[in-house]
């Protein structure tokens, strides 16, 4: 609509914004100072305790501190009344005193016609009220005293009952003089595909108004009473005033509620939102019989920046859950999401409130998960992540969602929660594999008490060996640190590594999680962690000085092969160790002296050939059990088991 030059200018002058904006907001008394028009609140757009709303009622102009809202009186009734831009100059000219100028005569008769379309669904409600009093709807009266309703909630809720008849609503707006075309619009009736008289579309049914943000009776939802009927609840059809996808069940008094710092529910059904407002939670809304709608996720943001979806426990409300993350994710700003409640298996908030109270709902709202975590367990609940192609899978999905996100801030926190979720979901199963492999190698049955010559062996105090798989995992982990972009390419072989020094576990575990970072936050992460001397004391290290990617940092090549090299090594004692405890674990009962003397020197060989200096430039071939063995590793080995062999057949031949 083009409005005449000057209008909206001497609307805006006429028109108090802290008179129309105190409609919505609590005054600070102590910050605002009413003579000269300059006055603070806490916003209504956000939940906040301090007063950051700042209205300038001078200037006619308002801001926000805190969420950056701004505009002038037509954009704030705009925003709180959700209304578009024409119906809030109308609201402003009617308390202004002033006539808005006639819209075009096709314009005029659009918004004539939606306002008589009003007026005839207002008379609907009157009439589907006065049927719930009579004998008729018995049955109707009994069902809403069994869900708790009381006198005081059906006058509330302006609830009503549709008799089963034919042509009861229509009989009686047609004796009040209402014309068949606006019957007819209002999607109260519907023309007879047999030529005949129209009949009531609603017919044996709980009749529940629906409103818009003005207050305007725009649709009906209605209950059957017959439980054979095949729609159980059934929403006005789509006319000029009704559009579901644009419109929430109890918005209007939604709004004022959460405007006052009341946490915005979003229920599935009309029983719920009327049970929660019942039981205190009012600024509770809830979509027409369809999943949300984006018309209708911008409108929940409109009014609080973090609805809490409350989901019924059962497999329906949580595909609608995942069908919502998939549509909220493009749309996520800075401070604007969503949370989910997530009722018991079976329930939804009206079962919770009659079987538990108001406060076991409060305590599964304060626990509502953020949307990052149920997106998380979607992609993850129920499923084994057993092999590299699965945990491959699982990245890949993550990351396709991901990507779906706007706003490269909000994307990067995602991806660091996404980050820290995987690393707590393989680090148990790391430990169990670990668990697992141990139960293979030594078995299930008790570990006898070695003898006293035995616990003095070098296969029980092999400090050398621990002391070079400590020495290998501080160059990796220094060339990490030194080269973050390679951690990417060994999580694996990171993930896997023993690290029986809590120093090492802890930098294992920083790079791990915030390697994406860089190499200057990466510092200040083990800084605020370790203290500021861990990454110093792990690259003084004579062994880890020397290495050629610590003295040359930066150059990535050389930091992979050392990287590579050195998980390799690791792998080999890995599988060297394994193959010794499978091989002792053969003998049966409690090694004699000879044997234990015979193991010691089988150990020590392996030992020195772990640590000589001629490994570095060893062949490498593949063990029995699949590890990278030096051919030095491999001879050590098996002269180990070929002494353990000839013990063994010499103690069954005795």
């Amino acid at each position: 609509m083009s409005l005449p030059p000057g209008f909206l200018d001497e609307l805006r002058t006429r028109s108090s914004l802290s008179q129309v904006v105190g409609r919505k907001v609590m005054w600070d008394n102590r910050k605002s100072n009413q003579g000269k028009g300059d006055m603070w609140a806490p916003c209504p757009f956000h939940h906040e305790k301090t007063a950051s709303f700042h209205v300038d009622d001078r200037k006619g102009y308002y801001y926000c501190f805190g969420c950056h809202a701004k505009g002038d009186a037509i954009s704030f009734v705009r925003e709180t009344e959700n209304v578009s831009f024409i119906e809030a100059v109308e609201i402003l000219a009617r308390e202004a005193g002033m006539e808005v100028p006639k819209q075009d005569p096709r314009a005029q008769e659009k918004a004539d016609r939606r306002t008589q379309l009003a007026e005839v669904t207002e008379m609907a409600v009157r009439w589907f009220r006065l049927q719930l009093q009579t004998g008729a709807a018995g049955e109707a009266r009994d069902y809403l005293a069994q869900r708790g309703l009381s006198e005081a909630a059906l006058e509330r809720w302006e609830i009503g009952f549709a008799p089963d008849s034919w042509q009861g609503l229509w009989d009686a707006l047609k004796g009040k003089g209402v014309e068949d075309d606006l019957i007819l619009g209002a999607g109260l009736a519907k023309p007879s595909a047999k030529g005949g008289k129209p009949y009531d579309t609603f017919r044996g049914r709980i009749m529940f108004p629906i409103r818009d943000a003005r207050g305007r009776a725009i649709a009906f939802g209605g209950r059957a009473m017959d439980p054979n009927d095949n729609a159980k609840y059934l929403n006005s059809p789509e006319t000029e005033l009704f559009d579901k996808g644009r419109s929430l069940y109890n918005v209007r008094e939604a709004r004022t509620a959460a405007g006052k710092g009341q946490p915005l529910l979003v229920a599935e059904g009309y029983m719920d939102v009327i049970a929660l407002v019942e039981a205190g939670f009012e600024a509770a809304v809830a979509p027409l019989g369809t999943a949300i709608t984006e018309s209708q996720l911008q409108m929940l943001w409109r009014i609080a920046p973090e609805p809490i979806i409350t989901l019924d426990g059962d497999t329906a409300g949580q595909r609608a859950a995942m069908r919502l993350v998939d549509l909220a994710l493009p749309q996520l700003e800075a401070g604007q999401s969503l949370r989910f409640a997530v009722m018991p298996e079976g329930q939804d908030p009206d079962d919770v409130l009659k079987t538990q109270g108001a406060g076991a709902v409060q305590k599964l709202l304060d626990a509502a998960m953020p949307m990052v975590r149920l997106l998380w367990q979607r992609e993850t609940e129920g499923k084994v992540f057993d092999s590299p192609e699965r945990k491959a899978a699982l990245d890949k999905a993550l990351r396709e969602k991901i990507t779906l996100i706007k706003d490269p801030s909000i994307r990067g926190h995602y991806g660091q929660e996404i980050k820290d979720l995987r690393w707590h979901l393989f680090r148990p199963a790391a430990k169990s594999r670990g668990q697992q492999g141990a139960r293979r190698v030594w078995g299930n049955a008790a570990p006898q008490a070695p003898m006293p010559s035995t616990k003095a062996s070098v296969l029980v105090t092999d400090t050398e060996g621990r002391s070079a798989q400590h020495l290998r995992e501080a160059v990796i982990l220094a060339a990490c640190f030194q080269c973050p972009e390679v951690v990417e390419d060994f999580e694996s072989g990171l993930e896997q590594m023993i690290c029986a020094d809590p120093a090492h576990r802890g930098l294992r575990d920083i790079l791990l999680r915030h390697a994406d970072d860089g190499a200057a936050a990466l510092r200040e992460k083990v800084s605020a962690v370790l203290g500021p001397d861990a990454l110093e004391n792990l690259t003084a290290q004579r062994h880890v000085a020397i290495t050629p990617c610590i003295r040359n940092p930066g150059n990535r090549e050389m930091a992979q092969m050392t990287v590579a090299e050195e998980l390799a090594k690791l792998e080999a004692m890995r599988g060297l160790d394994a193959e010794i405890a499978e091989a002792v674990e053969d003998l049966s009962g409690v090694p004699d002296e000879g044997v234990t003397w015979r193991l010691s020197e089988a150990a020590r060989a392996a030992d020195r050939a772990r640590r000589t200096g001629q490994e570095d430039k060893a062949e490498y071939e593949v063990g029995d059990n699949g590890a990278r063995i030096s051919r030095d590793e491999r001879s050590a080995l098996d002269a180990l088991l070929g002494t353990i062999k000839y013990e063994k057949k010499k103690g069954h031949g005795r």
